[in-house]
């Protein structure tokens, strides 16, 4: 058998660029690979150590998968655990937004003001700052702005990272004049929720580039076949109004308790644990979120 102890070597040095990598720009494509990389580090890691000093009498590729299934259930308990914090916290799960008066609305990082030109270059205009507390005196910071008919709604939103780097996500949205309403976005964090009938809802976090993202969401207007209503509302008003219908439905639909019983329950369900479960799986490792249309 190949002696694994050089591969495990450059593969925790790769594990490191990566780190730094992400350290410096916040990428969730480089956190997914990195992920992986942990994940295989661990099991071949883990499994050379017992069969070098003999502490399992088990073929290599045995523990190796043993290992392997431990990482998942490790991660699957902290995920449980951060879960039900979440669901037991005094933190909303849907938060409202007020003005953004603070002068912070926009990273001085050259890869986020590239962002702003790009959009001020293709004629999007901001019309409005806002933020809602995430939790510790940390804040969602959205910055939102609208193409010159009013068809096309951008909200650039800057989400802190625990290293303190900030990493930027979109969400595109349209209304159309039978009621829908067309949303696209790249956010990589878990929802697991349900959103009302008359949304059609894309999320395609590989989709990091905000032109590729604006190029999607215009063929999805073309494949919807119905004439595209400008916004007239003011967006704070709208996106509350969101947060209100979003935690009705959740509720109704038995991804979050009713209201009442929140105290002694948590806000989260069990099958709305096990949802959002699921899509943090699906996001960290393979980037996927599920399919709401």
């Amino acid at each position: 058998m190949i002696d694994p102890t050089y591969p495990l070597l450059a593969a925790m040095t790769l594990s490191m660029v990566l780190f730094q990598l992400n350290h410096r720009y916040a990428s969730p494509v480089l956190a997914i690979f990195n992920r992986w990389l942990r994940w295989f580090i661990f099991a071949f890691g883990a499994a050379y150590v017992c069969r070098d000093f003999a502490l399992i009498q088990r073929p290599y590729l045995v523990l190796v998968a043993v290992f392997f299934l431990g990482w998942f259930l490790v991660e699957t308990l902290y995920n449980w655990l951060a879960i039900h914090a979440l669901s037991v916290s005094p933190l909303p799960l849907f938060p409202r937004y007020t003005a953004n008066q603070s002068g912070e609305e926009w990273p001085t990082q050259p890869r986020l003001l590239k962002v702003r030109e790009w959009l001020r270059l293709h004629g999007f205009k901001q019309i409005q700052a806002l933020k809602a507390e995430i939790g510790g005196g940390s804040y969602l910071r959205i910055s939102i702005y609208q193409d010159e008919p009013g068809a096309l709604r951008v909200q650039v939103m800057f989400l802190p990272q625990a290293n303190g780097t900030i990493t930027a996500c979109y969400e595109l949205s349209s209304q159309l004049a039978d009621g829908r309403r067309i949303v696209t976005d790249n956010l990589y964090t878990p929802f697991g929720g349900f959103y009302p009938e008359n949304w059609q809802v894309e999320r395609v976090p590989w989709r990091r580039a905000l032109p590729r993202l604006v190029a999607r969401h215009r063929v999805r207007l073309a494949q919807a076949r119905a004439a595209v209503e400008p916004w007239t509302n003011e967006p704070m008003t709208d996106l509350n109004s969101q947060q209100s219908e979003l935690d009705r439905l959740n509720t109704e639909l038995g991804f979050l308790h009713p209201y009442h019983e929140r105290e002694d329950l948590g806000k989260i369900t069990h099958e709305g644990r096990y949802r959002v479960w699921k899509e943090i799986w699906m996001l960290d490792y393979l980037g996927l979120a599920t399919r709401y249309e």
